[in-house]
Formats: structure tokens, sequence, C-alpha cells
């Protein structure tokens, strides 16, 4: 097929005809973002799963590598070199950093469309990102073309994009839980703290000591305090709905639990304001984002398995000081579950199809 621009709004947005299958492949499916895209995509009822690669389990049925998806994905893992990703409607990269971007142009000029999961297109400045990502970015020009893909600031874009930047966990968390105050012009933009926890599934499937069992369980440490690499992404984030660059204080922790982010948000108020209201307005409609009663303390458990962020508002002491807490899955609306939200949006089906599953608990 003919190559294609891929910048945003000026090309139609290939809707889904009734009982039309979306043809989708993952790239990278043996980690816990892949296993996680299977699980929501079984349950879509027009999508159907075309090719799930990997070079190390070639030929391994993927229900032998996760009996969790017995009698539901009855596909093995295919070698990349021999996946023919040209013949899906629409490509998930679940892969390192690094990958998505040496494959991505091929599947475009294909008419494939692509919600790349990894941070090789989030990153508008590309010298930023060849500095928090250690390599030679191998297609600059396709970042400007690029959607980040958060629906609640960018659902229009979104509709017509060709190729997804899927946020990460971590800023996912943070800019949902400042969006409303810096829209709103009351909070100072350049005194910002996030302070965000993260259970371990965040750092992937592999073996690495600081998350062997023995080494995070019962135990609880800050780490990336001088520099972690959602730090600019969430920056970049917050600066375009502020106008200008913020100041923004990041510190992330590691957790003994599986899954979810709490992030505690802080800001300085810089006007009188009725925050609970000004959070159930900026929200309203939003079927993804969940404002709590007010005086609410929300739980990672709450979200767990679900495509949600809970948050609720507090002024302690009704000081100057606003604080924030968000709550999300990092495996759901942190990754794979807001890649079918935003497969969803680009195919012009209803945003909450397949993401409707309830929380777990206990």
């Amino acid at each position: 097929m003919a190559s294609f621009n891929i910048m945003g709004g000026n090309l139609p947005c290939p809707l889904v005809k009734e009982n039309t299958m979306i043809k989708v492949g993952i790239v990278g499916g043996t980690g816990y973002t892949g296993v996680e895209l299977l699980r929501l995509l079984v349950a879509h009822p027009q999508a159907t799963l075309r090719v799930i690669t990997s070079r190390a389990d070639a030929g391994t049925p993927v229900s032998q590598m996760f009996p969790s998806l017995r009698g539901y994905v009855d596909l093995p893992f295919t070698h990349p070199d021999e996946a023919h990703l040209e013949q899906c409607d629409l490509v998930f990269f679940a892969t390192p950093n690094g990958i998505a971007m040496q494959q991505t142009r091929a599947l475009l000029d294909a008419g494939v469309r692509v919600v790349d999961l990894s941070a090789d297109f989030r990153l508008q400045d590309i010298a930023a990102w060849e500095k928090w990502y250690g390599m030679t970015h191998v297609c600059p020009d396709l970042v400007a073309g690029a959607v980040y893909g958060l629906p609640e600031i960018n659902r229009a874009q979104i509709k017509s994009a060709r190729l997804v930047a899927n946020p990460g966990c971590y800023p996912t968390a943070v800019q949902l839980g400042f969006f409303p105050l810096l829209e709103a012009g009351v909070i100072e933009p350049d005194s910002l703290i996030a302070d965000a926890k993260s259970g371990v599934s965040g750092a992937g499937r592999k073996a690495e000591i600081a998350v062997l069992f023995a080494e995070s369980s019962d135990s609880f440490k800050a780490y990336g305090v001088s520099g972690h690499r959602h730090l600019p992404e969430i920056r970049q984030g917050l600066a375009r709905v502020d106008g200008n660059p913020v100041g923004l204080t990041f510190v992330p922790h590691l957790t003994p639990m599986i899954r979810g982010i709490h992030a505690t948000l802080y800001g300085r108020l810089t006007s009188e304001t009725d925050l609970q209201a000004l959070f159930e307005q900026r929200y309203a409609g939003e079927p993804f984002v969940d404002v709590m009663p007010a005086g609410s303390h929300p739980e990672t458990r709450s979200v767990r398995g679900a495509n949600c962020c809970r948050i609720a508002v507090h002024r302690p002491q009704d000081g100057d000081t606003v604080v924030v807490l968000s709550v999300i899955d990092n495996l759901v609306k942190g990754a794979a579950g807001q890649a079918v939200q935003n497969m969803n949006i680009m195919f012009g089906l209803p945003e909450n199809t397949a993401l409707n599953n309830v929380p777990l608990l206990p």
C-alpha cells in the first residue's frame, strides 16, 4: 500500500461497521502488559486476535505460558519475522523501549494503525528522549505525528490518529490528578509535588533482584529520586495544559504489592475555589475517572483489574495546600486498558467496549 502522513486531523477516521472485526496483532505478548491486553481483548466483541509475537517463545501456545487464557486464546506465539503484521488493522506494541520505533514506519506505510505501550513516541523533544532512554531514536520524524493517548485530554486527536503513544502508568495517575487544578489556574505551577507508589509489576516480567519476593516483600523504598524516566513525560503533559513549563518534584516508590499506583499530589492554591465541584465538573461524563465524595481516601485495591482512575481532593486544615489522591491499576488504566480504550476511540466504538469489568476484591 502507499505510504501516508500520520499527522492527525485531516485524515478520516475509519469506523468499524457492525459485525466487522478489527484484526489485532500484539508485539511482545509475553510480558505483564501483553497478557493484560490479551485478557481484555478476548472479551472484545469487535476484535479478533490474529498474531501474538515472541522471539524467545515462538511456537509455544499462549495458553501454555498463561493458563488463565486456556479456552480463550488458541494461538501460539509467532516469531516476529513470520508474523505478517501488515495484515492487521491495528498492532499493539507491548515491548521494551526501542522496539516499536524500529517497526512502526513499515506498519504505517502498510495502512496499519499502531498503539505503542512503550515510551518510544511519548516525548516530543527527541534530545530529551535520547537522554532519558539512553539510545538514538531511529524515526524522530514520526514523533511529531504521534498522538499522546490520554483520552481525558486528547480524545478528539485520538479519533483520527494513526499512531498513538500510550501514556505511562505514573504519568496517567499524576496528570489526571493535576489537570483540573492547572486548567482552572488555581495552583502555582512552579512548585508541584508528586509522591507516587507502584506495585512490583510496574518493573515488568523479568528476573531482577530488586523485585524478587524476598527483596521487595515487607519493605518500602523510594527510587529514582534524582530523576525518573516518567518525569519528562509528566512535565510535558502538564505544561501543555498550563501553557508554560511547570516545576515538578516527582518521587516514585516501590511497594510490596503486585498491582496498583497511588499518587499523592500537592499544590499551593492561588485562589479560592470549590475544589470538589471543580473536579466533579471536570470529569463529569468521563467513563473511567471517578471523583469520589469529599473526604474520601481511594485505595489501590478499589481499581484492581479495572480501567478506572479514582480521585479524591482534600484541603488539609483549610490551608493553602491542596492534596489530590489518585489511584489506578498500573497494568490497566496505566497500560493495557488505556490502550484498548484508545483502540475503541480510533475505530469509532463505544469507549467502554470490553472495559466495563468490575474491580477485583479482595
